[in-house]
């Protein structure tokens, strides 16, 4: 078992990603406060996409993933841009639930697990 943990982007609150035994963790991804949710959705996906990458790894690796939508009625909208993302045959464990965010102009927060190469 490989005992070094390798962190990506690491602040003084958290870390973008952690990497331990051939598994990634990814904080969760907002998009731009104020923006639709199919352009935040964009956004936090495009994050996820970045963070896996700097880690050697893409979305066709990605375990689970769990979605925070402020107004669960924005679930459709998410979805529109999920279902284009997400590649067919890859699909991740996954679940949605409607939190209050950690601010209100947050609409959309993912958070995904993903194996390494």
């Amino acid at each position: 078992m490989n005992d070094d943990i390798k962190r990506l982007g690491t602040g003084t609150r958290m870390s973008e990603g952690v990497c331990y035994n051939g598994i990634i963790w990814v904080a969760g991804q907002v998009g731009k406060p104020g923006d639709s949710v199919a352009a935040q959705t964009q956004t936090c996906l495009a994050e996820v996409d970045r963070i896996l990458a700097a880690a050697g790894t893409d979305k066709t690796r990605i375990l689970s993933a769990q979605i925070w939508l402020a107004d669960i009625a924005d679930f459709p909208e998410m979805n529109r841009i999920w279902d284009t993302w997400v590649p067919q045959g890859h699909t991740p464990a996954r679940a949605t639930g409607e939190a209050k965010l950690a601010a209100p102009a947050y609409r959309v927060e993912v958070i995904v697990t993903a194996a390494l190469k």
